[in-house]
């Protein structure tokens, strides 16, 4: 059976292969064919698509020989495993956070390797698509006109992603939230909100003075210290 998975495995032939090694891989617990085994029985998993279980078969090879040539490859086929199964920026992002994960305690581990550079754009790759399920986000609670929340998120975004591309158009967006929360704020409120709508129209026109936001962003703070000035005459 050993054999006969052997060659199944070398013909590409993998889930023959993949049958054989499940009955025998117990069996070789201890011996000394037990690391190429398990090692080619994780591979039958990614060669067929079933990434969830490739992963977990690469993860526990690394953690079961930690002292073998192999495990470098098996940590790196692990992360990639959850790289794969990433699924669009709009759905559920769990398999591209344990990529991340993975992917930089493999860089972590193996500072040298001829992986690390590949690594690193597949962890860039994953983080932007996390990015824009944040900014997704946010402008979802904006399109609902659930403001304060729209502007705790934008806010997020800048704070773990302060390297983004979409500042610019994050802090528009962030501005009018606040502009919009404080113009259907309560009255005790709106001194707050329009205050901090200043604020956030002043840093951005610093930031963007000739953005094709400004003239917008300029509307806010005029009509800001407008009601400001009413709130404060009563």
């Amino acid at each position: 059976m050993y054999a006969a998975g052997m060659k199944y495995y070398e013909e590409g032939e993998y889930l023959k292969a993949q049958t054989l090694f499940e009955q025998i891989v117990s069996a070789y617990k201890g011996k000394t064919e037990a690391e190429e085994l398990y090692f080619k029985y994780a591979y039958t998993y990614y060669h067929l698509g079933q990434y969830i279980l490739a992963s977990y078969y690469f993860k526990n090879f690394s953690t079961t020989f930690g002292t073998s040539p192999l495990r470098e490859e098996a940590m790196f086929m692990s992360a990639y495993s959850n790289y794969l199964l990433s699924p669009n920026f709009r759905l559920d992002q769990t398999y591209s956070q344990q990529a991340i994960d993975e992917l930089q305690t493999f860089v972590n581990t193996y500072p040298n390797s001829e992986k690390v550079g590949e690594c690193n754009n597949l962890i860039d790759e994953m983080r932007k698509k996390l990015e824009k399920k944040a900014i997704a986000r946010a402008d979802l609670y904006h399109d609902m006109s659930r403001y304060q929340a729209a502007v705790q998120s934008y806010e997020i975004v800048l704070q773990d992603y302060p390297e983004t591309n979409a500042a610019e158009k994050i802090r528009f967006q962030m501005t009018r939230a606040e502009y919009r929360l404080a113009k259907k704020s309560v009255y005790s409120k709106q001194r707050e909100r329009y205050t901090r709508t200043l604020e956030l129209a002043d840093q951005f026109l610093k930031r963007y003075s000739n953005s094709e936001y400004a003239e917008e962003i300029k509307k806010f703070k005029s009509d800001s210290q407008e009601q400001l000035k009413s709130l404060l005459n009563g």
